[in-house]
C-alpha cells in the first residue's frame, strides 16, 4: 500500500472503513464525484485542510495518507564524521608519488561542480580525501599548491554551513584564511574570506564577518587600482554582497545599501556576468556566496538585494523585487544551488508576510530545484512545519512534512 498513489490509499482506506463513496463523500460534505475523481487520480487534494479533513474522516494519521515509502537515512552524518576526522588529522604519512598538480585541480573543480548542484551528500564523502591529497602535495612542494588548499578548505567551510555545523565550518574556514594569508595574495585572501565570512555569520558573528569582508574588498580593490584592470572584480563584489548581508542581518541599513551599491557598480563597470552555467554560489541566507567569485553578476546582486531587504524588514520590497529577478532570464543561470538556496529565503519572507500558501509553493520550487539543498539542511526543517501547520499551504507541502519527519 505505500507504493500507492494518494487517491488509491484514500479509497483502500475508504473501503476498510465499510464506507461507500457516497457515505464518505456525506461525512466530508463533498459530492460522490469529488471523491470518485479523487481516488482515480483525476483531482488532486490541493491543500493541507482537504488532506487532514479526509484523514479524519477516515480516522487515520495524514502520514498515512503521504509516506510513499521508508525515509532512508541520509549519509550526511557520516559525511560530517569524515571531514571532522580529516580536520584533526595533523600528521600525514608521506605518499610515495604526492598528486600532481593538475590532478588535484581536476578533483577540487569536480567538488566544486558537486556543490554548485547541491550534491552534499557526495560532496561531504570526497572532501577529506581531497583535503589529505592536497595536504601532501602542499608538504612535498611547499607554496605550489597554497591556492588549491585555501579553496579546498572554502568548499569545506561553505558545505559545512549547508549542514548547520558552524563550529566545524569556522575551523576549516580559519584554517585556510591562516594559508591564505602566508601568501600575501589578496585575491587568495579573498577566497578564504567568503567562506571565513559566511562561517561567521552562520554563528551569529555578523560585525566579525562585515569587517573580515570589508578589508578583503578593500584590498583587492587597491590590487585593481594599481593597474587599472578588471583583475578579481567578481570576487571583490562577492566579498561586497558578503558584506551587505552581514550587515543587513544586523539591521545596519546604511552599510547595506553602500555595499550592495557598490557590487552594482561592479557589474556595471566590468561587466561581471553571472549568466552562465559556471556561475556562483551561496547558502541559505547568502546568495552570492561563490567559489572564488566565479559568476557574479546582475541577477547575484539582485538576490542578495531581495535577501538583504527582507532581513532589514521591508519584506513587501523584498517579495515584489524578487517576483521580477525570477522572471528575468539572467536568473535561469545561476547554479542550481544558489537558485535552491535563496528560494528557500524567499519562502521565510513570504512566510513573515503571512502568506503561507506562496511560502509553502516556494518550498516546493526550491526542492524541485535542488533537492539536497531542502531535505539535507537542518535549518529547512523548522520552516516546513511552520508552513505545514497552516491550513493554507499546498499539499505537496505535507508529502516533504512527512519526508522530513517534521509532521
Amino acid at each position: 500500500m505505500n507504493e500507492l498513489p494518494v487517491g488509491r490509499r484514500v479509497a483502500q482506506w475508504r473501503v476498510r472503513r465499510n464506507m461507500t463513496q457516497q457515505q464518505f463523500a456525506d461525512r466530508l460534505g463533498k459530492s460522490k464525484s469529488w471523491v470518485d475523481k479523487v481516488e482515480r487520480g483525476v483531482r488532486r487534494l490541493e491543500r493541507v485542510s482537504n488532506l487532514r479533513e479526509v484523514a479524519e474522516t477516515l480516522r487515520i494519521d495524514v502520514e498515512v495518507l503521504l509516506v510513499a515509502r521508508p525515509v532512508r537515512p541520509t549519509p550526511v552524518a557520516a559525511g560530517v564524521d569524515g571531514i571532522r576526522t580529516a580536520l584533526a588529522r595533523y600528521h600525514l604519512p608521506g605518499a610515495d608519488r604526492p598528486p600532481l598538480v593538475e590532478e588535484l585541480a581536476a578533483r577540487l573543480e569536480h567538488a566544486e561542480q558537486s556543490y554548485r548542484h547541491a550534491r552534499y551528500p557526495a560532496l561531504l564523502a570526497l572532501l577529506p580525501g581531497l583535503l589529505d591529497a592536497t595536504r601532501e602535495a602542499q608538504a612535498a612542494r611547499p607554496g605550489a599548491t597554497d591556492a588549491l588548499l585555501v579553496s579546498v578548505y572554502a568548499l569545506i567551510a561553505l558545505v559545512l554551513v549547508k549542514v548547520d555545523q558552524g563550529e566545524l565550518a569556522w575551523l576549516a574556514a580559519d584554517r585556510g584564511m591562516t594559508v591564505a594569508l602566508a601568501t600575501h595574495d589578496p585575491q587568495v585572501a579573498g577566497i578564504a574570506t567568503v567562506s571565513l565570512s559566511q562561517a561567521l555569520r552562520s554563528r551569529g558573528r555578523r560585525r566579525s564577518a562585515l569587517d573580515a569582508a570589508l578589508v578583503a574588498a578593500d584590498r583587492i580593490g587597491a590590487l585593481q587600482a594599481g593597474d587599472g584592470s578588471p583583475v578579481g572584480s567578481s570576487l571583490r563584489g562577492t566579498l561586497l554582497i558578503q558584506a551587505a548581508l552581514a550587515a543587513a542581518g544586523g539591521k545596519d541599513q546604511p552599510r547595506t545599501r553602500r555595499a550592495l551599491d557598490q557590487a552594482t557598480e561592479i557589474v556595471r563597470e566590468f561587466g561581471a556576468d553571472g549568466n552562465r552555467p559556471d556561475g556562483g554560489t551561496g547558502d541559505a541566507g547568502a546568495p552570492g556566496a561563490g567559489l572564488g567569485g566565479g559568476g557574479f553578476g546582475r541577477a547575484v546582486v539582485e538576490a542578495a538585494r531581495v535577501v538583504a531587504e527582507a532581513a532589514l524588514g521591508d519584506v513587501t520590497t523584498a517579495t515584489a523585487r524578487h517576483e521580477r529577478l525570477v522572471a528575468g532570464e539572467e536568473w535561469r543561470w545561476l547554479p542550481p544551488e544558489h537558485r535552491a538556496a535563496y528560494l528557500l529565503d524567499v519562502a521565510r519572507a513570504y512566510a513573515l508576510t503571512g502568506d503561507l500558501l506562496r511560502a509553502g509553493r516556494t518550498l516546493l520550487d526550491a526542492e524541485r530545484t535542488a533537492h539536497s539543498e531542502v531535505h539535507d539542511r537542518p535549518a529547512v526543517r523548522k520552516l516546513v512545519t511552520v508552513v505545514w501547520r497552516s491550513a493554507d499551504a499546498p499539499a505537496g507541502i505535507g508529502q516533504l512534512a512527512a519526508n522530513l519527519r517534521v509532521t
